[in-house]
């Protein structure tokens, strides 16, 4: 897959837009338009803050369903990506949580989005949810019924999980790209806000042959210039967010500083002075 079809600069950086709790889930407070205007506000400050793209989560609908969630949360989240695409001018993605790629793939394809994530695409991970199993068949095949042409970024081991078997990276990249047939991997830490290796990473790339690799999470400005090294992009999260904690709000001037540091490895790795993390 070449990014540049989807993202007009190199080494993408691609910011998460975290919704509230969305309608029937376990938080959800019955007020979809205080949902929109969060949405509508971190959507906007990491456009302004200068990435290269959005991806847009049910992340706080936690606990999560398992591979299929409800018709609701799937209403609003395509009500509320739509609004988002009349506020910004950027490639957009889906990730509907825990494993829900067939609903991410119809949102995407629906509203024009340019890519999906997908949490398991191939194999089986033993989850807070229980035992979740890549369905690559059906996804691939819902894609071509829908005549889309929307990238599918998947997991590889990925976090909050465990692989039920060995795992063993080299052989998960392979069988995700060769036979899950992804457009491209993503690599992350244990859990949330925690960061793959640079081994890890390298080992992906290898693994991938020209597939990109993305870090999925945990990079800060302590460690993009590191783990850039062996990555084509970043998702990022928590670090843009106020004070680095998930709950709060994003930061435009977080954003700016993650995305400029990012910007630096790009131009001259090995001359690259990492910024300090800002404190705000």
């Amino acid at each position: 897959m070449d990014l540049k079809k989807i993202f007009s600069t190199p080494n993408p950086v691609i910011g998460v837009v975290h919704l509230l709790p969305l309608p029937t889930s376990p938080r959800w407070n019955g007020d979809l338009n205080k949902v929109i205007d969060r949405a509508e506000q971190e959507a906007t400050a990491l456009a302004a803050g200068g990435v290269d793209g959005i991806i847009i989560e049910n992340f706080f609908d936690a606990p999560f369903a398992k591979d299929c969630v409800d018709p609701a949360t799937v209403s609003a989240m395509t009500s509320i990506v739509q609004r988002l695409l009349n506020l910004i001018m950027l490639p957009v993605g889906i990730n509907v949580l825990r494993n829900d790629g067939k609903s991410a793939m119809a949102i995407a394809s629906i509203c024009g989005c340019q890519f999906i994530r997908v949490n398991v695409l191939t194999g089986a991970m033993a989850t807070d949810q229980g035992i979740i199993e890549g369905n690559a068949w059906e996804l691939l095949r819902y894609r071509r019924e829908l005549g889309s042409d929307v990238a599918i970024f998947a997991d590889v081991l990925v976090k909050h999980a465990r692989a039920l078997g060995t795992p063993n990276l080299t052989v998960a990249v392979q069988d995700t790209i060769e036979r899950g047939l992804a457009d491209a991997i993503i690599l992350s830490g244990w859990a949330t806000g925690s960061p793959p290796s640079l081994e890890d990473l390298e080992l992906a790339a290898n693994a991938a042959k020209g597939t990109p690799i993305f870090i999925g999470s945990g990079a800060d400005w302590d460690n993009i210039g590191t783990l850039m090294q062996a990555a084509d992009g970043v998702i990022v999260a928590s670090s843009l967010k106020r004070n680095g904690r998930i709950e709060e709000p994003i930061d435009p001037i977080r954003v700016q500083s993650f995305v400029e540091a990012v910007r630096e490895t790009a131009i001259a790795p090995e001359e690259m002075t990492v910024n300090p993390k800002v404190t705000i």
